[in-house]
């Protein structure tokens, strides 16, 4: 048993390998860690305060201001890479979330027929919102701001991690690991987290990669029509929402955010893609 184990970990460690080394996962990896490199080194490459107002509002693009001013004359450049870090900060922190709760209870649905019966219902209702309409929901009760960001993207990901973990589930049940499991007297709990977890996790993976994608979308999207982030805090949404009211005077304003969101929304596809090609196409 633990022969087959050791191959199967090997195989597994062989696609993730084979994965990364796909053109559009290395392109897709290197345009993300680009930009969070660049959102990480914000107070480095920028002499300004994200929040310092200044004389000069609505500056056109030059040496000091590579993007122009905003209408409080603050560097523009400068809260587009700050908005970089917000950004991350809430993807990286709620789609792990969402993702840990939406596993633990695709685990739960393996374990009882009637609980299945429950959760796949609860599923339903959940995918049926879209995350703008349970954006506005959270933002109606918690009121705008980056807790209704955080919590609209973790809600989200629950059905999807939930219901991919349940289908792969079912699917791996009937497996000659498990059966073998099995018949060495594992419980159910015990061959559901430590045998069948490890083997769907390539399936997770991709989601993620593909979750980060979407929590930057939603991000941008709340923030744009008032609901998420809220100023002065610089979110990559908020800056494209007060920038579309002064293209006329600089058409540079919305730029910097636009590239951003394009690059990392392109960038974690383009890892999903890859992704998907080496480790779950096979």
């Amino acid at each position: 048993m633990s022969a087959v184990v050791t191959v199967r970990g090997r195989v597994r460690l062989a696609a993730k390998s084979r994965a990364l080394k796909a053109p559009s996962a290395r392109w897709g990896l290197a345009l993300v860690v680009l930009l969070v490199l660049l959102g990480i080194a914000a107070p480095l490459l920028t002499p300004y305060s994200p929040l310092a107002q200044g004389p000069d509002a609505l500056l056109g693009p030059g040496l000091q201001h590579p993007l122009g001013t905003d209408e409080f004359g603050r560097d523009l450049l400068t809260r587009t890479l700050h908005g970089i870090r917000l950004d991350l900060l809430v993807a990286g922190t709620a789609v792990p979330l969402g993702a840990l709760a939406g596993v633990a209870l695709g685990v739960l649905c393996a374990l009882h027929p009637l609980v299945d019966v429950v959760l796949q219902r609860a599923f339903d209702v959940m995918l049926a919102f879209t995350a703008l309409i349970l954006g506005v929901t959270l933002a109606a009760v918690l009121g705008p701001g980056t807790a209704a960001v955080f919590w609209t993207v973790a809600g989200i990901n629950v059905p999807l991690f939930g219901r991919i973990t349940r289908d792969a589930t079912r699917i791996e049940k009937d497996r000659e690991y498990v059966l073998a499991a099995q018949a060495l007297g594992a419980g159910r709990l015990r061959i559901l987290v430590g045998d069948i977890l490890p083997n769907i996790l390539d399936a997770l993976i991709v989601q993620a990669a593909l979750s980060l994608s979407t929590a930057v979308f939603v991000e941008g999207a709340m923030s744009f029509v008032g609901i998420g982030i809220t100023p002065p805090t610089p979110s990559l949404g908020a800056l494209l929402r007060s920038g579309a009211s002064f293209l006329d005077q600089n058409p540079a304003y919305a730029l910097g955010p636009v590239t951003v969101v394009v690059g990392l929304v392109i960038g974690f596809n383009l890892l999903a893609d890859g992704l998907n090609k080496g480790l779950l196409k096979r």
